[in-house]
C-alpha cells in the first residue's frame, strides 16, 4: 500500500497555477536532443577555463555565470514544456538534491573550521607520511574539505624550512582532498549523492575499503620515498618556526562531527510510513529531520567556537557561497542530460552508452571507471558521478546488487581521479590557494598534471586490472 502523503502544498500549487505530483510528467529523455546539454555542458567549462583565463572576472560573477546557465536550460524548458513543469523541475532538484547537498556541505565546512591544531613540529619523512596518513583516514569521516582545511596549514608550518615542499602539498591533495574521501558519503559530494539516490551509507567502505587501502597505502609509500630521498638531499637546515606543543582548539567541534555522522545514519535507517508532498514534490520527514539537525550543529559550532580560532584557521564563507552558488546551476541543467541517459538506446547518448557497454549488454565496469574518472578530473566530480550512476540505470538497489561492480567503478572514478587535476574536486584549488598564501611555489594548472598523471595512472592502471579485467 502507498504511503500516505500529507498534500500541504496543494495550494501553494493552484495560486503558483503549476501541477500537482499526480500531474507532473516525467521529463522523456527520448525526444530530447544533445542540444539541451549545452547548458550543462557550459558551466562546467566555466567551471574549468574561466578561472584560468580570466579569473578577476569569474571571481566577482561566478554566480551570474551560473545563474546564466540555468536559466539557459530553463526558459526553453518552460516553453517547451510548460511553466508547470519547469517550476516543478526547480523543487524537485532543490527538495531531493540540491538542499540536502548544500546543508551538508556546510556543516561539515562549518564545524571543521572550528577545529585549529596549533603548535608547529619539524617536517620529517615520517611525520609527513604520518600527518598524511591520519589526514587521509579523517576525510571520509569529515569530508576532504574538513579534512584538508583542517591539516594543510600545519603541514605548511612543519615544512616551511624545506627547500622542497611542493610535492608535499601535491601529495596532500591526492590523499586527503580526494582519495581518503572514498569511503563514506560524509566524505566525497559524488558519494553523497548516490546516498541521496538510495545508495546505504556503509556500502562504499564495504565496497571501496580495499582498493581504498591499496591506492592510499602505494602513494603514502611512494610519496615516503621521495620525500626521503629530498630530505636527505637539503641536508640538516633551520626551522624558522621551532618545534612548539601541539594542542588543538575549538575540540567541542569534534563532538559536532559525531553528531553529523548520527544524522545521516538516521536519515538512511528510519523509514516512516509517511511523507510531506510540497508543490508536486514528495520530501521525506527523515530527510528534513537530518537538515535541521545538521542546520542547528552548523549553528551550535559557530556559537561555541571563538572568532580567534576560526580567524586563525583563516576560516571565511567565501569557499562555501562558491559551491552553494555553482552547484544550484550544476543540478539544475543537468536535469535534460540525466533523461537522456535513462532513455538509455532510445537516447541521443547512445554512443556513449555503447562505449561502456558490451556486446552481451552487460556494463563494461573498466570503461564505467576510466570514463567517470576522466570526466571527473576536467570537469567536476559530483555531477560526472550523477551521469554515470544514471547511464548505469540510476536503481540504487539493482547497482549495490547484480551491478556492484559498476556502482564500484563509477565511485571509484569519481573520487580517485578527483585528484588528476586542481578542478577535479573543489577542496583542490582551496589547498593550492592556501599554500600559495603560505609562500610554496605551487605548479600551474599544466604544471600539476605533470606531477599528478605519472604517479597517479600507473596505480590506476593496476587497480583496474585488479577489479575490472
Amino acid at each position: 500500500m502507498r504511503a500516505p502523503v500529507l498534500r500541504i502544498g496543494l495550494v501553494a500549487a493552484s495560486v503558483f497555477g503549476f501541477a500537482a505530483p499526480a500531474q507532473a510528467a516525467a521529463i522523456d529523455g527520448s525526444q530530447l536532443t544533445l542540444l539541451w546539454g549545452l547548458p550543462f555542458a557550459g558551466i562546467l567549462l566555466s567551471i574549468a577555463l574561466c578561472p584560468l583565463v580570466a579569473p578577476a572576472f569569474w571571481h566577482h560573477h561566478y554566480g551570474k555565470i551560473a545563474g546564466f546557465w540555468a536559466l539557459a536550460f530553463l526558459l526553453p524548458f518552460a516553453l517547451h514544456s510548460g511553466t508547470g513543469s519547469a517550476v516543478h523541475v526547480v523543487l524537485e532538484v532543490a527538495l531531493h538534491e540540491y538542499i540536502p547537498f548544500t546543508v551538508l556541505l556546510l556543516s561539515l565546512f562549518t564545524i571543521a573550521g572550528g577545529v585549529r591544531i596549533t603548535g608547529n613540529l619539524q617536517g620529517s619523512p615520517s611525520l609527513n607520511t604520518g600527518l598524511l596518513a591520519a589526514g587521509t583516514v579523517l576525510a571520509s569521516w569529515m569530508g576532504t574539505t574538513g579534512a584538508a582545511m583542517l591539516l594543510i596549514r600545519p603541514l605548511i608550518r612543519a615544512n616551511d624550512n624545506r627547500r622542497h615542499n611542493v610535492h608535499v602539498v601535491i601529495f596532500f591533495i591526492f590523499l586527503v582532498a580526494n582519495v581518503g574521501g572514498a569511503l563514506t558519503p560524509l566524505g566525497d559530494p559524488p558519494l553523497f549523492l548516490g546516498f541521496l539516490n538510495g545508495v546505504r551509507f556503509f556500502w562504499t567502505m564495504e565496497a571501496l575499503f580495499t582498493p581504498t587501502l591499496l591506492l592510499g597505502g602505494i602513494l603514502l609509500g611512494v610519496f615516503y620515498l621521495v620525500d626521503r630521498y629530498l630530505y636527505v638531499k637539503e641536508g640538516i637546515t633551520r626551522d624558522p618556526t621551532p618545534d612548539t606543543t601541539i594542542g588543538v582548539e575549538g575540540g567541542a567541534n569534534i563532538f559536532l562531527l559525531g553528531g553529523v555522522i548520527g544524522a545521516v545514519l538516521m536519515s538512511g535507517t528510519w523509514q516512516p510510513a509517511w511523507s510531506f508532498d510540497i508543490a508536486g514534490v514528495e520530501l521525506k520527514p527523515q530527510n528534513l529531520a537530518r537538515d535541521v539537525i545538521l542546520l542547528g550543529l552548523a549553528g551550535l559550532s559557530l556559537l561555541i567556537t571563538s572568532k580567534a580560532t576560526r580567524d586563525g584557521n583563516g576560516f571565511n564563507w567565501e569557499p562555501i557561497l562558491e559551491v552553494a552558488k555553482l552547484f544550484a546551476g550544476i543540478f539544475l541543467t543537468i536535469v535534460p542530460v540525466i533523461a537522456i541517459l535513462r532513455a538509455g538506446e532510445s537516447g541521443a547518448l547512445r554512443d556513449l552508452i555503447a562505449i561502456a557497454t558490451g556486446p552481451d549488454g552487460a556494463p563494461r565496469d573498466e570503461m564505467y571507471f576510466w570514463l567517470t574518472g576522466l570526466l571527473s578530473a576536467f570537469l567536476d566530480n559530483a555531477p560526472t558521478y550523477l551521469v554515470f550512476f544514471h547511464m548505469a540505470g540510476g536503481d540504487a538497489q539493482a547497482l549495490m546488487g547484480p551491478m556492484a561492480s559498476t556502482l564500484l567503478a563509477i565511485s571509484m572514478g569519481a573520487v580517485y581521479m578527483g585528484a588528476l587535476t586542481y578542478i577535479g574536486n573543489a577542496p583542490n584549488f582551496m589547498v593550492k590557494a592556501i599554500a600559495e598564501q603560505s609562500g610554496v611555489r605551487m605548479p600551474s594548472f599544466f604544471g600539476y598534471m605533470l606531477w599528478s598523471f605519472p604517479l597517479l595512472l600507473l596505480p590506476f592502471a593496476l587497480i583496474t586490472w585488479l577489479w575490472f579485467l
